[in-house]
């Protein structure tokens, strides 16, 4: 039965699954102030009913392997089977986890695995991780919550899935240190550790990149400009196709040593030129916020 909707645009339903204990409450909380009407573990077999009975435009569904009637095929099958509809666009979000973050929640929560009741929770993920490859090879959006806050997840889902349809593109750019890993958010990740270092002058060493000083010391730098001037024109030439595509969300890293001078000073110019050129940009400066450094920026 066709879902009765009657706004403007196409009707949008997520699904969001993913492995336990990789964020998947806090990834349906976040579309629910979305403004996304959140239904979480329903039997698959009564997705369309729901589907035909609710008039609200935007729909996130909650399946994952506790859901009764749970197999991947199916779930492919629906996505499919709803995308084949007219004024509908379904996607996937898959939430990925390594073992050793899981094991860890797991074992801060004392939760049980919901594949290993009266088993080790090892046993349950490499159950559950068999079980889900074919939704993690099908998603649309898939996020890596290893090294990821709350905070961090729910920051990544508003950009992937926007509050207001048909906002256009919207670029995240930030900074951080290769010491704390790279993000695994990133979309294009940049090496700034090239450029001449800050940290080894004593006048700029407590310093960050969004003070001028620091920036006028790492500009000088003879390999800035024409790193600068080459990154602008490459990503000039790939943004037209991006912004004629669905893609609603893209994440561009700088990295370096500390990520406290030279990444942080190349984000901000980076947002800088974006906003020049008509394109919506915010800045993060991961490694300055878990450090408390982070200054007021004018694109945040």
């Amino acid at each position: 039965m066709a879902e009765e909707h009657h706004g403007l645009g196409p009707r949008r339903i997520v699904i969001i699954t993913g492995m336990s204990g990789a964020g998947l409450n806090t990834a349906r909380t976040t579309f629910q102030d979305l403004g996304f009407e959140v239904v979480d573990n329903l039997p698959l077999d009564f997705v369309d009913p729901l589907l035909a009975h609710s008039q609200h435009p935007a729909i996130a569904l909650g399946i994952d392997v506790r859901t009764r009637g749970f197999s991947a095929a199916r779930v492919r099958a629906l996505l499919d089977e709803l995308n084949a509809r007219p004024n509908t666009k379904a996607s996937l979000l898959f939430l990925e986890c390594g073992d050793d973050s899981l094991l860890q929640r797991f074992s801060e929560t004392r939760r049980r695995h919901p594949l290993a009741a009266d088993r080790p929770v090892r046993d349950g993920l490499s159950k559950e991780r068999a079980q889900l490859l074919p939704l993690k090879q099908r998603a649309d959006h898939l996020i890596d919550t290893s090294r990821l806050s709350s905070t961090e997840l729910r920051h990544i889902i508003g950009g992937h899935y926007p509050a207001e349809p048909g906002r256009g593109l919207l670029v995240q750019v930030m900074s951080f240190s290769y010491r704390q890993g790279v993000p695994r958010e990133a979309d294009l990740v940049f090496d700034a550790r090239f450029l001449r270092n800050p940290h080894y002058d004593d006048a700029l060493r407590p310093h960050t990149g969004q003070q001028a000083e620091v920036g006028a010391y790492i500009a000088k730098d003879e390999a800035y400009t024409p790193f600068f001037t080459q990154l602008t024109g490459m990503i000039s030439t790939m943004l037209p196709g991006l912004q004629r595509s669905d893609r609603t969300y893209l994440t561009i890293a700088f990295g370096c040593t500390g990520g406290k001078h030279r990444s942080v000073y190349l984000a901000e110019q980076m947002a800088s030129w974006l906003k020049a050129h008509g394109v919506a940009a915010q800045v993060r400066h991961r490694e300055l916020e878990r450090l408390g450094l982070v200054q007021p920026s004018a694109h945040a």
